[in-house]
């Protein structure tokens, strides 16, 4: 592909670097600046800022716990089709510490979280996944003799910013479910009302968690969110509103979806480099990204009619 009008010579040389590099054509880096742009409702003029961003300036250090979740979050990440979201994660961010991907384990692990924490105190980003139980004196989970809420307490005050990726940190999740021992709560519950960004999703969708960050690259600020700490971008309208089914009489309000007060972007970036979505995939909307949505009435019922209104409620 020849040269690009919009972009000075510097620029076109780190993006060759970078496609060369991670073995990616030049059109499938674009797209992906594109697709940001679109998720953040940004104009097409800040293509070039976008790819900027993504090969050159500043990384920010962030910190990544594991609490009760199943590291579905992360893998969702991980697994992303997107050779661009890996190159983020792992070039774009300093990663100070994460789990699942580090070297380190045990008292090494554990060394390298105090160190991370002490270097960069008030200046990183700490990304939270799970929720923190707390029955028990929080004793129900555990890592290197420390209660979850022990760790969560000395790590996530000094962050700059917290994150809770995922419905677990966000809300809760499955360890809040009714029935449940632990008394899980979500992040900012357990931290009391500590300040945070929501990305809630059973998994949270690694597109709108790129966004999130390339926001943050370009304007050295994180989104508007709404009044459940949500990024608006990617929580402002419901599943319902964007549904290629709205309107039809294919459509599955009827049959237990929760499309009409979910708020997500699903139909819009869906998932898997944008292959499909729970709908699309004939599966009724589950409210993955709702709070308490594990026990707000059953995942699949019939109501006693088909299809839908052009518009559905937007009650939370």
């Amino acid at each position: 592909m020849g040269k690009d009008d919009r972009f000075d010579d510097k620029l076109e040389e780190q993006i060759d670097e970078l496609v060369e590099r991670k073995g990616i054509s030049r059109r499938n880096f674009l797209k992906f600046c594109g697709a940001i742009a679109v998720t953040l409702g940004l104009e097409a003029s800040y293509l070039p800022k976008i790819a900027e961003a993504l090969v050159s300036g500043p990384r920010p250090p962030f910190i990544w716990l594991q609490f009760a979740e199943c590291t579905g979050c992360t893998e969702a990440f991980l697994r992303s089709s997107s050779p661009v979201i890996d190159d983020l994660l792992l070039n774009k961010i300093s990663l100070e510490y994460h789990e699942t991907i580090m070297a380190p384990a045990g008292d090494a692990a554990t060394k390298s979280l105090e160190e991370a924490v002490a270097k960069h105190a008030g200046k990183f980003f700490v990304v939270v996944e799970g929720s923190i139980p707390l029955a028990n004196n929080g004793n129900y989970g555990l890592i290197g003799g420390k209660t979850m809420l022990q760790i969560a307490q000395e790590v996530c005050p000094q962050a700059k910013m917290m994150i809770s990726l995922g419905t677990c940190a966000a809300f809760g999740g499955l360890p809040a479910a009714s029935g449940g021992l632990t008394e899980a709560e979500c992040v900012h519950g357990a931290l009391n009302g500590l300040p945070t960004i929501k990305l809630p999703g059973c998994p949270p969708n690694p597109v709108n968690f790129a966004a999130l960050i390339v926001n943050y690259l370009l304007f050295n600020d994180f989104p508007a969110v709404d009044k459940l700490y949500r990024p608006t971008f990617a929580y402002g309208t419901t599943v319902h509103d964007r549904c290629e089914r709205r309107g039809t009489s294919w459509c599955m309000e009827g049959f237990g979806c929760k499309g009409p007060t979910t708020y997500h972007n699903c139909p819009t970036v869906k998932y898997n480099d944008k292959t499909s979505w729970c709908v699309q995939a004939d599966c009724p909307c589950k409210g993955c990204a709702q709070p308490d949505f594990w026990d707000k009435g059953s995942f699949f019922n019939y109501s006693g009619r088909y299809g839908t209104s052009s518009s559905g409620s937007d009650d939370d």
